[in-house]
């Protein structure tokens, strides 16, 4: 990636962020703490290449080296002085009015989260304790509405799709919208952006205000899929396994398009979920669906879940091939039920409380080369562990795909090893092959994609 032409700015939130304090401040300068100024310069700057067409955290951070962050305390609020910055992210010398507002949740959210962390009542070391700091996080981001019935749709999928399967996902968002249902997806660009931008127009035509596109990501995956236009409630959780929880606490249903080791890690994750004892009259809507050309794919992804969880993790969705309308009329029949079951049992409809989260799919997984050979993919494990574990081996494959740390891992160490029974390595393995046969591991363009792994039976 080239660097593009820069500018230097000054820029200052508009309703999207309270005054910071000088101690936050310092929290968040250069000399007051090396690595929260350095987490924020990283969702900075992938804030500001919004639009850019490149899944490489590394190239977009050495694409930038000479780019700076500094915050300055007013009397009036906070003011952000930007050196360096992409210039794409301005028109004449204004910065554009959703890049500033992303910009500035960013702030809002490592800030809060910092000092949540640094408080005496945040109790990580419980599986409650976890689900009460996410949901302080999304609270403190103005995410939960309280009285709102059941409308917000989950949507997960590829960044790296066809354009056939793109514009399915914006078909699939435009039925959606035409039943006022809100969308909620990982924020970036292909699966995350399509239902999106279908929506918009849905949403127009109903006359609808306050529609909302909510975005939630994580530092590693903001820096390599800058968040789209179209979102309008940007959250950035500190770690992919509260990023997957807010999915589930405040979504009511989720559409799983195509995608790859993301998708799947997303997907695996879900079903673990739900396929808990204590989940087992929870309703939670979930559709598998993408356009004719896609089926291949869905069918892959359902043998696998079948070679390796069974037929009990088969019942929790459904699939449905090329069929937009179809899609949504199932969701809102979904949603329905979601309503009925909380509503029966004054669960709240902005959080869902009663969802059993197990610590192991709550505690963040480090991605090293240890731990990814550590990994036990067993049938012996109880189906939702062993789900857990797959979830994790993929975790391991995104971060050495997209994020800085795990492919500067790859870069030194060579690929990750994964281990484990060969009647699921080799689905595991079968799975992954068609992900690169299908340029699902990478966006289309660039070198041709290197495995950062290897299956070991």
């Amino acid at each position: 990636m080239q660097p593009r032409h820069v500018i230097n700015a000054s820029v200052s939130p508009k309703g999207s962020l309270e005054t910071l304090s000088q101690r936050e401040v310092q929290q968040l300068s250069e000399a007051g703490s090396g690595s929260i100024y350095a987490l924020f310069r990283q969702c900075a700057l992938a804030i500001l290449n919004t639009g850019a067409h490149v899944d490489n955290a590394k190239t977009i951070l050495d694409a930038y080296k000479d780019f700076e962050v500094r915050i300055h305390q007013q009397d009036r609020g906070v003011r952000l002085e930007l050196l360096n910055a992409p210039a794409d992210a301005f028109v004449d010398g204004e910065m554009i009015a959703s890049t500033r507002e992303m910009l500035f949740s960013a702030l809002r959210d490592i800030v809060y989260t910092e000092s949540e962390l640094a408080s005496q009542r945040i109790d990580l070391e419980s599986s409650q304790g976890i689900t009460d700091y996410v949901f302080h996080l999304l609270r403190n981001a103005r995410t939960l509405r309280p009285g709102v019935e059941p409308k917000m749709v989950v949507c997960w999928g590829g960044h790296s799709i066809s354009t056939e399967e793109y514009q399915y996902t914006k078909k699939v968002g435009h039925e959606l919208g035409l039943r006022k249902l809100d969308v909620c997806t990982g924020c970036g660009p292909g699966v995350m952006k399509g239902p999106m931008k279908g929506a918009t127009i849905a949403h127009a035509k109903q006359r609808m205000s306050g529609s909302r596109y909510l975005g939630l990501t994580e530092p590693g995956i903001i820096a390599a899929e800058a968040p789209n236009p179209i979102v309008n409630e940007l959250v950035i959780l500190p770690d992919i396994e509260k990023r997957l929880e807010a999915f589930v606490r405040v979504g009511h249903g989720i559409i799983i398009f195509p995608g790859g080791a993301g998708t799947a890690e997303e997907f695996l994750y879900l079903l673990g979920i739900l396929m808990h004892p204590d989940n087992r009259e929870l309703p939670f809507p979930v559709i598998l669906t993408g356009p004719k050309s896609a089926a291949p794919y869905l069918e892959q992804l359902h043998a696998f879940v079948g070679a390796t969880l069974g037929d009990a993790a088969h019942s929790l969705y459904q699939i449905i091939i090329d069929d937009p309308a179809e899609v949504a009329r199932q969701m809102t029949e979904g949603l329905k039920e979601v309503k009925q079951f909380r509503r029966e049992r004054n669960d709240a409809f902005h959080f869902n409380w009663l969802l059993k989260i197990d610590e192991g799919f709550q505690r963040p997984f480090d991605p090293t080369h240890t731990n990814m050979a550590s990994l036990q993919l067993d049938h012996r494990l109880p189906s939702h562990e062993l789900a857990a574990n797959l979830r994790r081996a993929f975790s391991g494959i995104v971060a050495g795909n997209v994020k800085d740390k795990g492919i500067r891992l790859i870069e030194k160490h060579g690929p990750y090893e994964i281990h484990g029974d060969t009647a699921i390595m080799q689905p595991l393995d079968h799975l992954l092959k068609s992900f690169v046969q299908q340029h699902r591991m990478k966006l289309p363009g660039g070198a041709a994609y290197v495995p950062c792994y290897r299956v070991v039976s």
